[in-house]
């Protein structure tokens, strides 16, 4: 399903899915990029160089039910492409917004960056492909593909864990070095790095 795994794009330009011709997110985009529509790019909403995709949920998408989430999980599951989700966050679609979150950032390990409407999408999209065409490595939205003990996502997650404070969230990246291996520890394992009751407090989240 998702069919770009070899397409090469080169610096300066973004392929996006057909769907999104004519959309106030592409008419934006054009003249700041040289955007390139493709038919059958499956899961993937557009493709930056670098391998670099954006999975983009319209406040639409969000009200409309789970089928958003399935298309996460199948990229996720299908692809070696470093994936970035964009949220479009607005008043209507706020109340799930959190369930996303926990999804992207918790579960699948992506980069989710919430925006207000596809005028801000487009902004984003149009920074991330002028950052990777000065030099790779130097995005400030895509992480390396491990998390520096740090990461500032990261620790905002780990903090919305209730009694998980700053301090908590560093011990805690220090010791397990991921969310991932965060999520498989067991009590015990969490007594060890941060006392009974915030352990208890992680392990129910």
């Amino acid at each position: 399903p998702v069919t770009a795994g070899s397409i090469v794009v080169p610096l300066g330009h973004v392929i996006g899915s057909e769907k999104w011709r004519g959309s106030e997110l592409a008419q934006r985009l054009q003249g700041k990029v040289r955007l390139i529509f493709e038919d059958g790019l499956g899961l993937v909403d557009f493709h930056l160089p670098n391998r670099t995709c954006i999975l983009l949920i319209s406040e639409a998408d969000l009200v409309a039910g789970d089928e958003f989430k399935r298309r996460l999980v199948k990229f996720r599951n299908a692809s070696s492409l470093r994936g970035i989700v964009i949220v479009e966050k607005t008043p209507i679609s706020d109340q799930y917004y959190l369930g996303v979150q926990k999804l992207v950032v918790l579960e699948l390990g992506m980069v989710l960056l919430p925006v207000a409407n596809q005028g801000e999408a487009s902004q984003l999209i149009i920074q991330l492909v002028r950052e990777q065409s000065r030099e790779r490595g130097s995005n400030p939205f895509v992480g390396r593909q491990r998390a520096r003990p740090a990461e500032p996502a990261v620790l905002q997650a780990l903090q919305r864990i209730p009694g998980v404070g700053r301090t908590k969230a560093l011990l805690l990246l220090q010791r397990f070095g991921s969310i991932h291996r965060l999520c498989n520890a067991d009590s015990q394992e969490l007594e060890q790095a941060v006392g009974q009751t915030v352990a208890q407090q992680i392990y129910t989240f």
